[in-house]
């Protein structure tokens, strides 16, 4: 095979790769905000209010519902997950 072919078609599999690994991480991302019944973005990622910070974000949510900012030794963090549980977290 000709090494220009080669390398294209293998360009065009890495590319073809990374897109449906992105999608996963999307569909993941959107499956964990939905069930979380939070407004989502393009990505899938919940949009909320960060308590810690006082400004919008947009996170993924860890397998036990955590945003991915998440501190377990920070005090406004711990009032976020009980209000993303609770369904009381301010979104965007």
């Amino acid at each position: 095979m000709d090494d220009r072919l080669e390398s294209f078609l293998r360009s065009k599999i890495r590319s073809a790769g990374r897109q449906v690994a992105d999608a996963k991480r999307a569909y993941t991302n959107a499956r964990k905000a939905a069930s979380a019944d939070l407004p989502q973005d393009d990505e899938g990622k919940a949009r909320i209010v960060c308590r810690r910070y006082a400004e919008r974000r947009a996170v993924e949510l860890d397998p036990k519902g955590r945003p991915a900012c998440f501190d377990p030794d920070h005090p406004d963090c711990d009032g976020c997950l009980r209000d993303v549980r609770d369904g009381r977290i301010e979104t965007w």
